[in-house]
């Protein structure tokens, strides 16, 4: 990830109504949510919500799908990764003793699949 693209990320998240949002996204994966159940849950109105999402999509933390007469929003999960990664990469000068209590915190969260071959 550049520089360009984090800072659009981070201030696409540097709003409390579309960091709430995010986070339910990311809650609701890998199934989504309509964006009128997004607005309800994060009580905000839902032509608001859609500007809030719209600059979320654009940052790339977000995509929505049609699904009849709904529009479903996903969280981008490798656009999270990507910010994470980007944000720790160079974390503590590579002092494992000083980044282990964060890679700690982040791992019991999301399980890694094994994949075979």
């Amino acid at each position: 990830m550049e520089n360009e693209a984090a800072l659009q990320a981070l201030s696409a998240l540097a709003h409390s109504s579309r960091l709430d949002a995010f986070r339910l996204l990311v809650r609701h994966e890998p199934e989504g949510l309509p964006a009128g159940e997004v607005a309800r849950r994060v009580g905000v109105p839902q032509n608001t919500l859609s500007t809030h999402l719209a600059i979320l999509a654009r940052s790339g933390l977000v995509h929505a799908t049609r699904q009849s007469r709904l529009i479903i929003y996903r969280a981008d999960l490798s656009a999270l990764r990507a910010l994470v990664l980007f944000l720790v990469k160079d974390c503590c000068e590579g002092r494992i003793d000083l980044c282990a209590p964060l890679i700690a915190e982040l791992v019991p969260c999301c399980p890694v699949e094994k994949v075979s071959s």
